[in-house]
């Protein structure tokens, strides 16, 4: 039986000039849960209390503990208005309610959320919610805004490296061991000359960690070097053209003005390496191969290099995270190498099932889904049907007045024409055709896998492989023999 919180409120100018009674709605949902067979977990009353907010009202309060814990699963009111009159503290609540399984009903304006239309008031519910997330983060966008053209940086996750910002304090403080850290990045790359990767290659030898906790990269040098807060300055919304903007900052600066624009200057100057971004499907095991000595996930990585015609050949392959982070020493491994032993692996699978035989599973499998839907909503609509006979009986009995009957009496004819549309929606697919496409994958993927383009190969990787375990175990410095671990098929 579904554990029920009733709850009851009446402020006391409410009781005196509108005649609401806590006796009075609290007989009328006790005789409604009865009918509906719900267990009545507790009564929570606020008696005398305004319903303007929830903070001061602590049956309510007990009542949203016990929703938490699970001991209650369904709540019932008189009205909405007795749970809250705040549009605020109702959406709250909505969302509490869906969060921990628990159904919501409210007497007066039939809102019963394990029927359709009860439904719909928890989704009109979500939009408001929505609508007011929505003014929230205009409203803290307006906010960080305004407090950057103050000067103050936001920091929203941590301060840049070389500076501290604690809870509650609004201008950064210079961190004087960071700091000349990065007096001596700018010095590294203005006056050695160093490029970006050898200053990162030297603070990661003299086991320098950034702020993070982490390696340098030569990405993190130039962030280093491009931040305008080393130089006094605060910036917003760096990503976002049309809003960014820098001003004068509130904290000290670390370096001059004049040498960071030199700085600058010399970045814009500088004769990067502007390779071309490469589809996805080049790489095709990326996010779905795992290191087989630590187990970490391995990541896509790219060389190029160039022959003697001129032209730049691109090699890609795979690298553990977890050596990037100096954690495991798992050797790389071309993309090609990792392509050919999974070729082998595939073709010595005894046992793969094709699509034909995944089709005609699942067909079996929905059709035995349809069929136990069917009679579940049969069963319902038989208890239905004796919900029905009981409260005409309680009725005729004298035990529940006119305006309940005829009220509970429509409730119940609701839910019935909603279980019988769905139950001949449902009998209309038990004997439908079922087709499972799947168009990017050759029937017969054992004896077509070198027909598949990179596209197709990433497609099926994606919908039926979990993870596929490999490691490289080197026979000499530049060579190596990758192996195919183990292979995790979808289960689903």
């Amino acid at each position: 039986m579904l554990e029920t919180g009733i709850y009851v409120r009446v402020s006391t100018e409410e009781q005196a000039q509108e005649g609401y009674s806590i006796r009075a709605q609290e007989q009328k949902l006790k005789d409604f849960a009865g009918i509906k067979e719900w267990s009545i977990h507790k009564i929570y009353i606020d008696e005398g209390i305004s319903g303007k907010n929830i903070i001061e009202r602590p049956a309510i309060n007990e009542m949203i503990e016990d929703i938490k814990k699970g001991n209650v699963k369904n709540v019932l009111v008189f009205k909405i208005d007795r749970l809250t009159r705040s549009t605020a503290d109702l959406i709250f609540l909505v969302d509490l309610f869906n969060a921990h399984d628990c159904a919501f009903n409210s007497l007066m304006e039939s809102i019963d959320t394990q029927t359709a239309s009860g439904r719909m008031f928890l989704k009109i519910i979500g939009i408001f919610a929505e609508f007011e997330r929505e003014n929230i983060v205009e409203r803290t966008r307006l906010g960080f805004e305004r407090k950057a053209r103050e000067g103050y940086t936001l920091a929203t996750r941590t301060a840049s490296y070389g500076y501290d910002r604690k809870t509650g304090q609004k201008i950064q403080t210079i961190n004087e061991k960071e700091a000349i850290i990065v007096k001596e990045v700018f010095s590294m790359f203005l006056d050695k000359h160093m490029s970006l990767l050898d200053i990162a290659r030297n603070l990661n030898n003299r086991n320098i960690p950034t702020k993070e906790n982490s390696v340098w990269h030569s990405r993190s040098v130039k962030n280093l070097i491009t931040n305008c807060n080393y130089a006094g300055k605060v910036r917003y919304a760096t990503k976002d053209r049309k809003r960014n903007f820098e001003t004068d900052g509130a904290h000290q600066p670390i370096i001059s003005k004049e040498l960071f624009e030199e700085a600058q200057d010399l970045i814009k100057k500088m004769s990067t390496k502007n390779y071309t971004k490469r589809p996805k499907e080049d790489q095709y095991f990326a996010g779905i191969i795992y290191c087989g000595k630590c187990g970490g996930k391995m990541v896509s990585h790219s060389d190029y290099h160039k022959i003697k015609s001129g032209e730049r050949i691109f090699t890609g392959g795979y690298r553990c995270s977890n050596k990037i982070k100096k954690t495991c020493n798992a050797s790389d491994m071309k993309h090609k190498k990792v392509e050919k032993v999974f070729s082998e692996y595939i073709n010595n699978i005894e046992d793969f099932n094709t699509l034909d035989e995944i089709q005609l599973a699942a067909k079996e499998e929905i059709k035995n889904k349809n069929l136990e839907l069917i009679n579940s909503l049969q069963k319902q609509y038989e208890k239905l049907e004796r919900k029905e006979k009981e409260i005409l009986r309680k009725y005729i009995n004298g035990d529940v007045d006119f305006e309940n009957y005829i009220y509970i009496k429509n409730s119940i004819d609701n839910e019935k024409n909603q279980t019988s549309l769905t139950s001949k929606g449902v009998e209309s697919l038990v004997d439908e055709e079922i087709t499972i496409k799947k168009e990017d994958i050759i029937k017969n993927l054992r004896e077509n896998w070198e027909l598949l383009n990179n596209a197709e190969r990433r497609q099926f990787l994606v919908n039926f492989v979990d993870k596929i375990t490999v490691v490289n175990e080197l026979k000499n410095a530049r060579n190596g023999i990758v192996k195919i671990l183990d292979v995790e098929f979808c289960k689903d």
